[in-house]
């Protein structure tokens, strides 16, 4: 998975990755020629006291230097440009993956679990890549190159090469191989700790209001412990490493001086002969070591490249048509729902069961039910948040399966059951309804939604600014702020989904009494669970368990629907209901 997945990213720099490898190869070149110039100097010419000699070997050792020294800079450029950008596009391709998905999908990996795949996950794997231009590429080269470098300096210490190196790589397999599942599950516990903190900043008002500070202290230090747990016995292994890389290095230098001096002194090899070997075997141990580094990443990398390409290769359950079509604009603003039903992978029973309606432009829906009854469902299926498991919704006359996505959602003007605010301004805000949309216009859509006197009161105005979520305003201000920006864009359809709860009950009135002429061209579906907020709707739909149990007007209904008059009771005297 990790190398399929780079292999894609980084095809697009091929040409930065030729010039890494082109400039390390003259790198590595150089800083391998260097000892054997040093041998010369040694044997050569302090040997004969030719000191012209050793200044003409150590110019030239000064000028190979120079080139190592910019090829490596330059490899280095090269590769930190391609990690980085390769990245990028990871991160953007994550992006627009997720705005693909519905609701169920989103759901099932959760939020936390994938903002951490889009940001720490992402990270590790642009890590290896970089260490991978800048080590991965050299350290070979090197090794390859110092092993026949100290072949060609003495044959007969080779012995020790074959030894040392084979016995490095088999302890750092042994390491790494241990590596592997603590860093998986290593992942797993942070996605666990960021969904625990997650809850609590959200759930702050929530935990002191019931006072369990206490206990949520309690549960994040659990994840926090667990996490702290398989982080130690990664770390433990991670700690071996090294030691063992250097206990090894440290007994080789000893060996290669101890068998290297009986060499010398028995006129098989020269002083500067085993000096270039020793210099050339600390070459090839740096480039295990260096290796070793790179490999401590590839475990921790691998499994979030496993986690990211999990989410890359998850396909929406609301696929875009292959053939998209356009509404019919003759039957603008026009809804049907028929026999629609709904059910969540695995569910004992549907959410939603034979669900049938019809709306035109001008006419006034609500859907009204108990809680778990189906409702703000059967909004998210219009706008195709979700996609009915069987049953057909169409919008101007067209399956909404088969209508062009973004010609879908400019007909429709949602209002979402939690009023959600993006932080900039109000102004950003409402534009994100209509993005061309005038001043008057913006300031006719608060007037309507009854937010133009708390908006005027501010000292910025339109311009004032909103953290995310809207968390610096009221509930009612986020939900009449949120209708407002629905109501900019004009659509064919407005669909309220429980979007008036946060209004008190003269508020509410007043709203709806302004949105009557707004929506007078448009079709109006609100979901609600106040009687009065739906009591002058045209047709009332009463969900119980996702079944229609009850349709007609207020006065209807409370003649012959059982659950609709068991819901007016518990909610209005006889009087009002009247």
């Amino acid at each position: 998975m990790l190398v399929r997945l780079i292999r894609e990213y980084v095809e697009p720099y091929r040409s930065w990755l030729t010039a890494v490898v082109l400039l390390q190869l003259v790198g590595v070149v150089a800083m391998l020629y260097l000892p054997s110039l040093n041998a010369d100097i040694i044997d050569r010419g302090v040997a004969v006291g030719d000191t012209g000699y050793i200044i003409r070997t150590g110019a030239v050792m000064l000028g190979v230097t120079l080139v190592q020294v910019v090829s490596t800079v330059s490899a280095v450029w090269f590769g930190a440009r391609t990690s980085m950008s390769m990245g990028r596009d990871l991160r953007a391709a994550l992006f627009h993956r997720v705005g693909t998905f519905s609701a169920r999908e989103v759901q099932e990996f959760g939020a936390p679990s994938l903002i951490t795949r889009s940001t720490n996950d992402v990270t590790q794997v642009q890590m290896l890549v970089l260490m991978a231009c800048t080590i991965a590429v050299s350290a070979p080269i090197m090794m390859v190159g110092g092993v026949l470098m100290a072949l060609r300096e003495d044959f007969g210490l080779g012995w020790i090469l074959a030894v040392v190196v084979p016995a490095l790589f088999l302890s750092v397999g042994l390491v790494v191989s241990r590596m592997v599942p603590n860093f998986r599950k290593m992942q797993a516990r942070i996605d666990e700790v960021n969904r625990v903190l997650r809850e609590q900043i959200t759930g702050i008002r929530v935990i002191r209001a019931f006072v369990r500070e206490p206990h949520e202290a309690a549960r994040f230090g659990r994840a926090n412990d667990d996490l702290t747990d398989v982080a130690v016995r990664a770390g433990r292994w991670l700690a071996t490493m090294f030691p063992l890389v250097m206990l090894v290095v440290n007994v080789s230098s000893v060996a290669v001086i101890w068998f290297g001096a009986h060499r010398v002194d028995n006129g098989q090899m020269q002083i500067g002969a085993l000096t270039a070997f020793l210099s050339y075997l600390m070459q090839i141990l740096m480039s295990v070591m260096m290796a070793t580094f790179m490999l401590m990443m590839v475990p921790r990398a691998s499994v979030c490249g496993d986690r990211i390409t999990e989410v890359l290769d998850t396909h929406t359950s609301v696929p875009r048509p292959e053939e998209a079509e356009l509404p019919d604009s003759a039957r603008h603003g026009w809804l049907d729902l028929e026999d629609v039903t709904f059910s969540y992978p695995g569910a004992e029973s549907p959410v939603l069961s034979g669900v049938s309606l019809s709306a035109r432009p001008g006419q006034t829906i609500a859907v009204i039910g108990s809680t778990g009854a189906g409702k703000s469902t059967l909004v998210n299926i219009i706008p195709r948040l979700f996609d009915a498991t069987s049953g057909v919704v169409r919008v101007g006359g067209s399956d909404v399966r088969r209508i062009q996505p973004e010609a879908l959602w400019a007909q429709i003007g949602l209002v979402p059951q939690k009023a959600y605010l993006f932080s900039g301004t109000i102004r950003s805000n409402l534009l994100n309804g209509k993005p061309d949309a005038t001043e008057a216009e913006l300031w006719a859509a608060l007037e309507i939604a009854q937010a133009s006197d708390f908006v005027a009161t501010l000292a910025e105005g339109l311009d004032a600014p909103v953290v995310q979520g809207g968390t610096n305003f009221s509930g009612g201000q986020r939900q009449r702020l949120a209708i407002a920006r629905a109501l900019v864009r004009k659509p064919g359809i407005y669909l309220f989904d429980d979007s008036f709860s946060a209004l008190d009950l003269a508020t509410d009135a007043r709203l709806r009494a302004s949105l009557r002429p707004t929506t007078r061209d448009a079709t109006t579906l609100i979901v609600a669970q106040r009687v009065t907020t739906i009591i002058d709707a045209d047709v009332i739909i009463v969900l119980e368990d996702g079944r229609v149990v009850g349709r007609g007007t207020h006065h209807e209904l409370l003649e012959g629907c059982t659950t609709y008059q068991e819901i007016v009771t518990s909610q209005m005297t006889a009087e009002e209901a009247a």
